[in-house]
């Protein structure tokens, strides 16, 4: 639509200036109204304190949610102290004697044992990886300390030496210092020393003066698919013993328990 500046009427001049004076009353109530902005600016400015103490609380929360993830923390772990594992060790004396040598032959003598072999140990009864009912019982309420307390008494003990069957010797000390070889059969003393002193670095048990009794029910355990473990340390000794018969494990035992050491003198027989 087009425009001519030139024969405007009267009509259409009439009609220009109604409009604008329609145009001039609806700036002027535009002006006079309160601006539509006035309420979400209140509400923003009410809502400014709510932020701020949002802000001041985020350090707080931040705070908050870091020490929650913060790891606990560990008590360090102070080596074995054999005066404090002489009295936690009373209790085991009842099957284990008072100074780690054992009466009765079924329970081992832990004299002389490495402070390191009887805390694996101690922790293998505990999680259950070498069952054992009683010794669950003993060894569950054990800190990690207080095992190392109790082996490192025990382990500050000298074993007394015992006695073995002359009739076993000669087949038994084969079997330690030598082995098997037409079985596969490795050295005792090729792990647990000559003497039967053990390495307690790799976490080869002391073996001599031990009560064959116990030797011999341990390796026949192992034989018969018993296991203290998973992992490829614990398989050593059950591969071993299911090369061996009933006559060499008998042997062995005997052999193991009159084992000590030069300065130790054998005890006598009964």
């Amino acid at each position: 639509m087009s425009f001519r500046s030139a024969g405007i009427r009267p009509a259409v001049l009439g009609s220009a200036a109604t409009l604008l004076l329609a145009l001039s009353t609806t700036m002027a109530i535009a002006q006079s109204a309160p601006p539509k902005t006035s309420a979400p600016v209140a509400a923003a400015s009410a809502a400014k304190p709510a932020s701020a103490s949002s802000t001041a609380a985020a350090p707080a929360a931040a705070s908050s949610a870091a020490a929650a993830s913060a790891p606990v923390a560990v008590v360090a772990l102070k080596p074995g102290d054999a005066s404090a594992g002489q009295a936690k060790a009373t209790v085991c004396g009842s099957c284990h004697g008072l100074d780690g040598n054992s009466s009765v032959p079924m329970f081992p003598k832990l004299a002389g044992q490495s402070e390191e072999y009887i805390v694996q140990q101690l922790n293998n009864f505990k999680s259950g990886k070498r069952q054992n009912p009683i010794m669950l019982g003993m060894a569950t309420p054990l800190s990690e300390q207080d095992m190392h307390d109790i082996a490192a008494y025990f382990a500050s003990q000298k074993t007394t030496p015992g006695v073995a069957d002359q009739a076993l010797v000669e087949r038994g000390q084969q079997l330690f210092r030598e082995g098997d070889p037409q079985h596969d059969v490795p050295a005792c003393m090729a792990c647990h020393a000559m003497d039967g002193s053990g390495n307690p670095g790799a976490m080869y048990p002391h073996l001599a003066g031990q009560h064959a009794k116990y030797v011999q029910a341990t390796l026949k355990a192992w034989h018969d698919g018993t296991t203290w473990g998973t992992d490829a340390h614990a398989q050593i000794m059950p591969a071993i013993a299911k090369k061996l018969d009933d006559a060499d494990i008998a042997a062995l035992a005997s052999y193991i328990e009159g084992l000590h050491s030069a300065d130790a003198a054998p005890a006598a027989t009964p």
